[in-house]
């Protein structure tokens, strides 16, 4: 069963692309008319694909791995914080900082610059500072948290991207390219789909769009979660189940080997 369907992403106006002098001739496997000047996107290929793209990202989160979320135009960003919020993966919603991937020590140097920031707060050494000094370590921990702060648990390189406009956040698509890390993205028809490993086309400029996309997306990143947690219930209770069996075997080789009371 489909994770979305034709109606849904047709009352959601995932269909409408943008005028045909914009397009990207790459996208035409993906456009079914043009009406008034505006390429239409087949949306059945688009249901197609969000299945794709949602059992991928199922697999990787039941493995244990994290999808990094990347939208920073105004429309998306809102959706794409609480979308990956809510299954507690990280996103970028502001600028993208560049060598967020090909140079992700760099980044990691950043992080723990505000995690000392904090430090410095939590055992009172703002008290001996100047009202200077404490200004402008707010201001800088303030811009660190604006630009870093959903990704600071990020210990280590995602093992997959979720891009809202391919065109718009093309610095990171060629980053993780570069890597060889899976980018999934929702495609508009004036992008190139090329660099993207799996294509979701659709409108990617309509809130309702992305929102109705992310929801299937994230649906099953969340069944991927729950999979991941209920086989290492099942693998702690087999662990647990096994040592009271090996337990009792002891127990009753003891009692045989001992010897009878005369």
């Amino acid at each position: 069963m489909s994770r979305t369907n034709f109606e849904t992403l047709l009352e959601a106006g995932c269909h409408f692309g943008h005028l045909k002098r914009k397009w990207n001739p790459a996208m035409a496997p993906y456009i079914f008319m043009e009406k008034n000047g505006i390429h239409i996107i087949d949306l059945h290929k688009t249901v197609v694909k969000i299945d794709e793209a949602a059992e991928a990202l199922k697999n990787i989160a039941k493995s244990g791995r994290k999808i990094l979320f990347v939208a920073t135009k105004k429309q998306a960003k809102q959706v794409i914080a609480d979308k990956a919020t809510s299954v507690n993966m990280p996103y970028v919603i502001e600028r993208w900082p560049g060598g967020m991937l090909t140079n992700f020590p760099t980044i990691r140097k950043a992080v723990k610059k505000m995690a000392q920031i904090d430090k410095l707060s939590a055992d009172g050494t703002y008290a001996n500072l100047s009202k200077r000094e404490i200004l402008q370590i707010s201001r800088q921990r303030a811009k660190l948290e604006k630009n870093l702060g959903s990704i600071a648990d990020l210990t280590r390189l995602p093992s997959a991207l979720f891009v809202v406009d391919v065109l718009k956040e093309q610095i990171a698509v060629r980053e993780a390219n570069r890597l060889g890390i899976p980018v999934f993205a929702i495609v508009d028809t004036n992008s190139n789909p090329d660099n993207v490993d799996f294509v979701i086309p659709a409108n990617d400029d309509a809130n309702k769009s992305i929102e109705v996309i992310l929801d299937a997306c994230c649906a099953a990143i969340a069944e991927g979660l729950e999979e991941r947690k209920a086989e290492r219930v099942d693998a702690e209770t087999a662990a647990k189940d096994g040592g009271k069996a090996e337990a009792q075997s002891a127990r009753v080789e003891e009692e045989a080997e001992a010897p009878a009371e005369e």
